[in-house]
């Protein structure tokens, strides 16, 4: 599996360069580098902990886990996006503290250790940008924002090389701290939807209602629930009010909804007269039904 092994190589990568920068950033005395390290560090962990998720999440589904693993790979996510928001906030802390009492910083180990950074981030991106699950999407997301935190130190060591501000350095974690706390928080809503059962936000209901009833035969559809199991693969539940029960109106009902990107639907037909099992099913519809005037 492609995506397991580029996980892997990240992790490795990761969690050797976090460690050589910590140590950089001792010698060199800049929080701007301790940051990033203490930040890589918890990439490299979330990293490997997405590691196991993703290979769990490609189980076939069982007797246990009906819907598949796939859910996994969202903790996953979610595991390395908290890892992401705890770790911004404490630099952020540091790098405020720092503000008020600066210290000297070696500029030129700084420049050396932030262009092997910049480099060695780059590579791990590389590797990291196939993938489509939102574990794989965090994962990634990691090493774009080392990349470009590193690029920012870069800067940051050549400007305060020739100026001695080094003010700069904490400003520098500051603003990177942001980013990175930004989109973990985006991330999160994300995962949060999914675990809430949310509809996915590119569907809506009505719409789908409305391809519904365009069906031959097909008189009302109510008790419409739809949900993601991962971000990608969508579920959908209905019952179907039609004149006369055929397979056909099946097969179309599914063609219309895999144009919607629902790949897995149960389908209950129900006929004019009879009434649907439960009375509170008219949530799902603002249509009137026909069969509960009997």
């Amino acid at each position: 599996m492609k995506t397991d092994k580029n996980i892997l190589i990240a992790f490795i990568l990761n969690m050797g360069f976090a460690i050589f920068e910590f140590i950089g950033g001792s010698i060199t005395n800049s929080v701007a580098i301790i940051s990033d390290s203490i930040h890589d560090m918890g990439d490299a962990l979330s990293i490997g902990v997405s590691f196991f998720l993703e290979r769990k999440s490609k189980k076939n589904p069982d007797d246990k886990y009906t819907y598949g693993y796939v859910r996994y790979s969202v903790i996953g996510s979610l595991i390395t996006t908290c890892i992401l928001l705890v770790g911004s906030i404490l630099v952020i802390y540091n790098a405020i503290k720092r503000l008020f009492n600066p210290v000297i910083i070696n500029y030129n180990g700084m420049i050396i250790f932030a262009v092997i950074g910049v480099i060695v981030n780059f590579i791990a991106a590389y590797y990291t940008k196939e993938g489509n699950s939102l574990n794989q999407k965090s994962v990634n997301l990691h090493m774009l924002e080392d990349v470009f935190g590193w690029f920012v130190v870069l800067i940051g060591a050549i400007i305060m090389r020739f100026t001695d501000i080094s003010i700069l350095d904490s400003i520098l974690s500051i603003l990177v701290a942001l980013f990175i706390l930004i989109n973990a928080l985006k991330n999160f809503k994300v995962i949060l939807d999914l675990f809430l059962e949310k509809v996915p936000s590119d569907l809506s209901i009505d719409e789908i209602k409305k391809h519904m009833l365009e069906i031959k035969d097909v008189l009302n559809v109510h008790h419409i629930h739809i949900w993601s199991i991962d971000g990608y693969n969508n579920f959908a539940t209905m019952h179907v009010v039609v004149n006369k029960n055929s397979k056909i109106i099946k097969d179309k009902i599914r063609e219309k909804l895999m144009e919607h990107g629902i790949s897995h639907v149960t389908i209950e037909l129900e006929t004019e007269n009879e009434k649907c099992e439960s009375d509170r099913c008219q949530i799902s519809s603002s249509l009137p039904h026909h069969h509960h005037h009997h």
